[in-house]
C-alpha cells in the first residue's frame, strides 16, 4: 500500500535528509579542485581529466536506478546509512593513492557510495515535506549543492597547508556526523513495490507518464552536461592562467553555493508559480552568464562564478520534484532517473568535452557548451505544468 506524505512537515527528519546529503556530498566535492594537483602528480591529459568524472558519473548513471529500484521495494537504512560511509571513506584516501588507477579505484568506490543514499533520501523528502514539497525539496538540495560548495574550498585550504598525504585526517569529520545521523534518521516506507517484478515494477511508475519523464530526463541530461563541463575544466582552465590552488576552491565554491542558493528561491517559487517560468528564466540567462566566467578578467571571476552558478543550477532540485509528482509510486526510482542517471549520463559526456580541449582550447570548447541552455527551451516548452499528475499525459 502506497504510503502518503504527512501533513506537516517533519522538520527534523527534513534536517537530517539533508545532513546526510550535504556529508556524503562534501566528500565527492574534494575531486575537481584537486584536478590540478592530480594533473601535477600523475601527468594527466585532458582526456583522462575528463575520465575521472566519466566514471564517478557512469557508476552513478548504473549504481542508482538499481537503489532506487531497491529502495521502492524493501525498509532498510543499509543504502542511506551504509553509502555516505563509504564515499567518507575513500574519498578521503585520495591524496595518498599511489598511481592513477588507484586514484581511480578510491574516486569510484567513493562514488558508489554517495550514489547508493540519493534515491532514497531524496525518495523519503516527499513523505515528510507536508503541503511544501517543492521547497523541502529545495532544502534537502541545497545540502548536496552547499556541500560542494564548501568542500572545494575546505579541500583546497586543507591541502595547502597539509598536503595532499594529509588527506586520510579528514574522515573523522565524517564520522563525527554520521554518529549523529544514526540516531536520527527513521526507516524509510516503503512504496508497495515489493510484491511486484522488476518489469511489473517499471509498468506500474510510469505507466502514463513515461513521456514527460523522458522530457524532463532531456532536459537535466543537457542541464549536467554543461553544469559537470563547467565545473570540472574551469578549475584547470583558471590553473592555466595562473590562479592558486584557493583561488581555484573558492570560484569552484561560489559557483556552488550561489547554486544552492537559486535551488532555493526556485523551489519555493515553483509552489507559487510553476516550474515552467522557473526553468525559461534560468536557462535563459544561463548563456550570457557562462561566457562571462570564461572571460571575465581580475576579480570578475568571482563575481562571474556567482552568476553562473546561480543560473545554470536553479533547476537541479526541479527535475526531480516535476518526476516525483508525475510517478509517486516510485519516488525512490525517479529520483535515482533524475540524479543518477540524469547526471551520470551528463557526467560521462565530460572526456568528450575533456577530448575536444586537447584538440581546441578548453576555454574555446566551454564557450560552445554554454549555448546548450538555450536549446534546451524546445524541451522546456513541452514538459508538464505543475501537478501534471492530474492531468493526462502532455504527447
Amino acid at each position: 500500500m502506497l504510503m502518503e506524505p504527512e501533513k506537516n512537515a517533519n522538520i527534523k527528519v527534513i534536517i537530517g535528509l539533508t545532513l546526510i546529503h550535504f556529508i556524503g556530498d562534501f566528500y565527492s566535492s574534494f575531486i575537481d579542485p584537486l584536478l590540478p594537483v592530480f594533473v601535477d602528480k600523475f601527468l594527466l591529459s585532458l582526456t583522462q581529466v575528463g575520465l575521472i568524472t566519466a566514471t564517478s558519473r557512469f557508476l552513478a548513471l548504473i549504481v542508482q536506478p538499481s537503489m532506487g529500484y531497491l529502495a521502492d521495494r524493501y525498509k532498510t537504512r543499509f543504502f542511506i546509512l551504509g553509502g555516505p560511509l563509504l564515499a567518507i571513506f575513500f574519498i578521503s584516501l585520495v591524496g595518498i593513492a599511489p598511481s592513477f588507477l588507484v586514484l581511480l579505484l578510491f574516486i569510484s568506490i567513493g562514488s558508489i557510495g554517495s550514489s547508493m543514499f540519493h534515491p532514497s533520501v531524496a525518495g523519503m523528502v516527499s513523505t515528510y515535506a507536508g503541503q511544501h514539497f517543492g521547497f523541502s525539496m529545495s532544502v534537502f538540495n541545497m545540502g548536496g549543492t552547499l556541500a560542494f560548495g564548501i568542500g572545494p574550498l575546505f579541500i583546497t585550504y586543507f591541502v595547502s597547508i597539509y598536503g595532499l598525504g594529509g588527506s586520510p585526517y579528514t574522515i573523522f569529520i565524517g564520522l563525527t556526523v554520521m554518529m549523529f545521523l544514526f540516531r536520527v534518521i527513521p526507516t524509510p516506507l516503503g512504496e508497495g513495490l515489493k510484491d511486484l517484478g522488476f518489469i511489473q515494477s517499471i509498468k506500474a511508475v510510469f505507466q502514463g507518464v513515461w513521456k514527460s519523464i523522458v522530457l524532463i530526463w532531456i532536459v537535466m541530461v543537457l542541464r549536467a552536461y554543461v553544469g559537470f563541463s563547467f565545473r570540472t575544466f574551469i578549475t584547470i582552465l583558471y590553473a592555466q592562467k595562473g590562479y592558486s590552488l584557493v583561488a581555484i576552491g573558492t570560484i569552484v565554491s561560489i559557483y556552488t553555493v550561489a547554486g544552492s542558493i537559486s535551488g532555493l528561491l526556485a523551489g519555493h517559487l515553483s509552489d507559487r508559480i510553476g516550474y515552467k517560468p522557473i526553468f525559461y528564466f534560468a536557462h535563459t540567462i544561463s548563456m550570457p552568464s557562462l561566457i562571462l566566467l570564461l572571460y571575465a578578467p581580475g576579480n570578475w571571476i568571482y563575481v562571474s562564478a556567482l552568476a553562473a552558478g546561480f543560473s545554470i543550477m536553479a533547476t537541479l532540485p526541479l527535475g526531480v520534484v516535476m518526476a516525483q509528482e508525475l510517478a509517486p509510486k516510485g519516488r525512490s526510482m525517479v529520483s535515482s532517473l533524475m540524479m543518477g542517471f540524469a547526471f551520470g549520463m551528463g557526467g560521462m559526456m565530460a572526456p568528450l568535452t575533456g577530448k575536444l580541449a586537447d584538440i581546441f582550447s578548453i576555454q574555446s570548447v566551454l564557450s560552445f557548451l554554454a549555448i546548450i541552455p538555450l536549446l534546451t527551451l524546445v524541451f522546456i516548452y513541452l514538459l508538464p505544468e505543475k501537478k501534471a499528475r492530474c492531468q493526462a499525459p502532455i504527447l
